[in-house]
């Protein structure tokens, strides 16, 4: 299998380009369940497995960490928190690397930005996640479903700007606002949901073109969806439980690029169209969103 492409961070370390996640299938699933799929991810070559405090399955993730026997130092482990009102992240951090088995993650991220109750208690969740890499038990910290203006609030008192943004990203969409303030600023950009334009978005005006390429190349239109991220230096974390599919994406979503006309074909016909998954909206009914109104129950 061809090695996986890093992206560079802004604190130096970084990133595969390439993730199992934990969510959406896996979300809240039973430790067995868990580690059969932390399993199933390292076997096909995934070493970058993301998390979350939220997805509640990390002590099942942990669990299929130690039985896979593959050394820390080969893995890349993201998790998340959720960032609600006062919240204690130091807290948080030690119950999640208790939970993984692990000292520390590669990467931390604040999971939302709305949940934290005002601008200022954004700033204060911020504030929390440098201590936590100051102490060393994340090497790099980031953020998840920010906007152009969570980030304003927070660059206004951080020390460290965010290493990435972890987005809902696929050709219907694009939140292209946010993607060009990420570059401008040196933040790297993630997507998750990257398939949805082939499975909860279907059918639309992108379909017919990921079926010609893939077509074109011998691949999947899965890998050509995962490709189209990737191609613009976007991250992305993908999940399956069939083992062919996995090692599909492993080996098939790396052997080719796109023509920067096929990406910007992508791009101009999922324009047509707007979807947006169900993400934000139960994050915001479970833990409030101070930007809608909506309260924590």
């Amino acid at each position: 299998m061809a090695p996986i492409p890093s992206l560079k961070l802004n604190d130096g370390h970084e990133i595969p380009m390439l993730a199992y996640g934990f969510g959406t299938a896996n979300f809240m699933g039973q430790d067995e369940d868990m580690v059969k799929a932390t399993l199933l991810a390292i076997d096909n070559g995934f070493y970058h497995l993301d998390c979350a405090e939220c997805y509640k399955n990390e002590a099942g993730v942990g669990a299929g960490i130690k039985a896979s026997g593959v050394d820390r130092s080969k893995l890349y482990v993201t998790t998340k928190v959720v960032g609600t009102i006062d919240q204690d992240v130091a807290a948080a951090i030690d119950a999640s690397l208790s939970k993984l088995g692990l000292d520390y993650v590669d990467l931390y991220l604040l999971h939302v930005p709305f949940s934290a109750g005002s601008p200022e208690g954004l700033q204060k969740i911020w504030a929390q996640m440098e201590a936590v890499q100051a102490a060393g038990k994340a090497r790099s910290i980031g953020v998840s479903n920010f906007e152009v203006e969570d980030f304003d609030i927070i660059l206004k008192t951080a020390k460290v700007v965010p290493a990435i943004n972890q987005i809902e990203y696929h050709p219907y969409l694009q939140q292209r606002d946010v993607v060009d303030f990420c570059r401008k600023k040196g933040i790297a950009v993630s997507a998750y949901s990257p398939l949805a334009a082939l499975t909860a978005a279907r059918p639309g005006p992108v379909d017919e073109t990921y079926a010609e390429l893939a077509s074109k190349y011998g691949v999947s239109e899965g890998d050509i969806a995962l490709r189209w991220c990737l191609d613009q230096n976007i991250a992305v974390v993908t999940t399956s439980k069939s083992d062919e599919r996995l090692r599909g994406f492993r080996t098939n979503t790396l052997r080719f690029k796109l023509e920067p006309e096929e990406i910007q074909k992508i791009s101009d016909l999922g324009t047509q169209k707007h979807y947006q998954g169900i993400g934000i909206h139960f994050m915001s009914v479970h833990y409030g969103n101070y930007k809608t109104g909506q309260a924590a129950p």
